[in-house]
């Protein structure tokens, strides 16, 4: 039996994930979780062999949570299950060294088969969206530009952003001038729509 954890807030997605994959004559539902804080401890107590982990989770987002599995428990694969079908979340997914990555408007037996795929060591990414991401534009901003942006999107001021991050706040200032000028926005708040619809926040 493949022991698999799922990861997923919102209780009736949940819900339904664990009943379909309960239907699988191969897979035990070992742990549910719904915040991204409760995915490495329940990991490892429940010795789960695969993570179905929602992208967007409550205290600590999904990649985050898959990242530090990959390096704390690299023996639990990580399968993102996410309705952000965008070419940047992808790369951001493969990054953190998820082992797969599915849309949630898959069909259901694409859901088993990624869960076997995974533990048989193979990469499990929807083929339109590798293409995608393939043909994508790389994000051209720095990892330190990606903070900066990241915090001021989560409404912070200037003052908090550089406090965060240890920057002065004319730092923060020149970071926020330069992810306008790099992607060609207009001003902040149009910075960090561009950097969510390219998903690269």
């Amino acid at each position: 039996m493949i022991k698999v954890l799922v990861a997923e807030d919102m209780h009736i997605v949940r819900g339904a994930l664990v009943a379909l994959l309960r239907l699988e004559p191969d897979i035990e539902v070992v742990a549910e979780v719904a915040s991204g804080l409760e995915i490495l401890p329940a990991a490892r107590s429940a010795a789960a062999e695969v993570a179905i982990i929602d992208i967007d989770l409550p205290d600590k987002d999904g990649l985050t949570a898959a990242g530090e599995l990959h390096e704390q428990l690299p023996e639990c694969r990580t399968l993102i299950l996410t309705s952000l079908g965008r070419p940047g979340t992808l790369r951001r997914a493969l990054d953190a060294k998820v082992s797969g990555f599915l849309l949630k408007d898959a069909p259901p037996d694409k859901l088993a088969n990624a869960v076997r795929g995974v533990v048989a060591g193979r990469r499990m990414v929807d083929g339109d969206l590798a293409l995608a991401a393939w043909d994508s534009v790389d994000c051209p901003l720095t990892a330190r530009e990606l903070d900066v942006l990241r915090i001021t999107s989560e409404g912070y001021g200037t003052v908090e952003v550089a406090a965060r991050l240890y920057l002065s706040a004319g730092t923060v200032r020149n970071y926020l001038t330069t992810v306008v000028a790099k992607l060609g926005a207009r001003n902040r708040v149009d910075a960090i729509r561009v950097a969510r619809e390219s998903g690269w926040l």
